[in-house]
């Protein structure tokens, strides 16, 4: 529950520290007084939009604190962001540059994180609550609220979402399949040439090797056979010259050690030569003149270039560009297999239609229960006869499920229900409001309600039933009221008054809580005017003596 709402220079609000206990507690004042501005402070701390204009006139920041006490779920989700759990303590701060600031318990949080946790300690209803619930939108939230179907509406959206883009998606496949066969058509050309080519990997460079090869075979067997010849072929041959040199040096080291380095750089030299001489045997060996190979090649060589020059590509790339073409034909394939588009789109729709038939299903048994419980609301809201149902009429599968959410109401009896939205007058949609407002709020577990002058439109005996349901309401939460009727305000079982005054030229209010007998003059207020007489206040007692 809301323990204590602390208020600095918010609005023409300075300095109010407000501490607030169970049951039901009304605020009142005279109009303008700045009764709302309570309700504005404290939906900043639970993550509602802040404006610079929020800031007194003359303050550089406004400050707002509201701390409640925590249950059980509020722990679990305090613990779930690393936040300490003794109490909740939830603020905001706003400059005149229009930066805001949220924290909770001292830790720096986001919007979003105080929007979260005030769905669980709070539940606000604005004075213009009735004014929603001609809207389908309002009354299928209403009723999935009441029913807990929240998850279940999640879920089925979800559903909804990712069927409709398996569908989009299907539709583009069919939309764009003239192209894709045209495409298709393309690469499978372009591919066939390419295997009928059949490039392997490095082909290029090897058959280039051994065309220049192949080409050059005469000159290469003449200019090696001659180098064979010089190296080692005779008495006066390369190798020949580097032994005799080598066996030399070998006996005058004999005599003189240091010629040792220049007949180990001899004997080198004289095994190079020997090796170079047999790998240009071997060399020749192997090299023969094949004009029928050269040929082989050379049309080979052509027939790549050929290729490659229709794909404006180097020849070398033609094995790539096979591996290429066949992973985008798969892709291409992969992506316009209608058949299986068709299925997937199938098992989404099935996905859908499941969890949207359960929260058909969910939604009429809530619908019957609320129905009924609004409708014995009604006959102690002056409505007697009246009667109250929610109508659910099947329509076509969409993000909300597969239907639509209809509030009735026949305001007296024999007539029969009909569209709320046609037949109800502002009172009695204020009072359906309310009633269904409070009937909902039975069924959640939420500790705090406010209720921003739901109470609009009504007045006499149904006003002072409103504020007797109210107070039942109290009970079993801790309701927060602000209204203009004094029949509300003497059901309160605490009251605060909301007044402004002129200091110094500024225009300031402020919030007190009442004794008993300022109770009593601010109800007399309530009921006669500025000018209170010795009737209205007692009027006034003998109202909150019957509370």
């Amino acid at each position: 529950m809301l323990l204590s709402l602390h208020i600095r220079n918010f609005v023409i609000v300075e300095k109010s520290d407000i501490h607030f206990q169970e049951g039901f507690t009304v605020f009142s004042g005279e109009t303008g007084a700045g009764k709302s501005i309570l309700i504005d402070a404290l939906s900043l701390t639970l993550g509602q939009r802040s404006e610079p204009h929020f800031i007194r006139e003359g303050a550089e920041k406004a400050d707002i604190s509201a701390i409640f006490r925590v249950n059980d779920t509020v722990k679990a989700w305090l613990e779930q962001q690393d936040i300490e759990a003794e109490e909740l303590i939830l603020r905001r701060t706003i400059d005149r540059q229009g930066k805001s600031r949220g924290f909770i318990n001292g830790t720096p949080a986001t919007l979003t994180q105080l929007r979260e946790i005030a769905e669980l300690v709070i539940d606000i209803h604005g004075q213009h609550a009735h004014q929603q619930l001609l809207k389908a939108s309002a009354q299928r939230a209403m009723l999935d609220a009441h029913g807990g179907h929240q998850h279940l509406v999640k879920t089925v959206q979800q559903d909804w979402k990712v069927w409709q883009k398996a569908l989009e998606a299907l539709k583009q496949a069919d939309l764009n399949r003239e192209q894709q066969d045209a495409l298709r058509e393309r690469l499978s050309w372009q591919l066939s040439e390419l295997k009928q080519l059949k490039p392997g990997k490095n082909e290029w460079e090897q058959i280039d090797s051994e065309y220049n090869r192949l080409a050059h075979a005469s000159s290469l067997l003449e200019g090696a056979a001659q180098t064979l010849n010089e190296l080692d072929n005779d008495q006066h041959s390369l190798c020949t010259a580097l032994s005799h040199a080598s066996a030399r040096i070998a006996q005058l080291m004999n005599k003189d050690p240091q010629l040792t380095g220049i007949y180990e750089t001899l004997e080198s030299a004289r095994i190079a030569c020997v090796e170079a001489a047999s790998d240009l045997a071997s060399y020749l060996d192997k090299v023969e003149l094949d004009p029928q190979r050269l040929e082989q090649t050379e049309q080979r060589m052509r027939a790549m270039f050929d290729l490659a020059k229709k794909f404006k590509i180097e020849p070398e790339m033609l094995y790539d560009k096979q591996h290429s073409l066949e992973e985008e034909l798969h892709t291409l394939n992969q992506a316009i297999d209608i058949e299986a588009l068709q299925k997937e789109c199938s098992r989404l729709e099935n996905i859908y239609l499941a969890n949207a038939k359960q929260l058909s299903t969910a939604r009429q048994k809530t619908a019957l229960t609320l129905g009924e419980a609004v409708t014995d609301a009604m006959q102690t809201l002056a409505m007697q006869g009246g009667k109250f149902e929610i109508e659910l009429q099947e329509t076509a599968p969409s993000a909300y499920g597969l239907e639509t959410v209809q509030f009735n109401v026949a305001g007296h009896a024999g007539t029969t229900p009909r569209a709320l939205a046609k037949v109800a007058s502002g009172g009695e949609l204020a009072r359906i409001s309310l009633a269904l407002s409070v009937m909902a709020n039975k069924a959640h577990q939420v500790p705090t309600l406010i209720f921003d002058e739901v109470d609009t439109g009504i007045g006499g005996a149904v006003a002072e039933v409103v504020g007797k349901l109210l107070r039942q309401l109290g009970e079993s939460h801790q309701v927060l009221c602000v209204t203009h009727l004094p029949q509300v305000a003497a059901c309160g079982h605490h009251h605060f008054e909301v007044s402004k005054k002129q200091d110094n030229g500024e225009t300031r209010s402020q919030i007190l809580a009442l004794s008993h007998t300022e109770r009593i003059e601010e109800i007399a207020r309530m009921l006669g005017g500025m000018n209170i007489t010795d009737t209205s206040r007692h009027h006034a007692e003998e109202m909150l003596n019957n509370a």
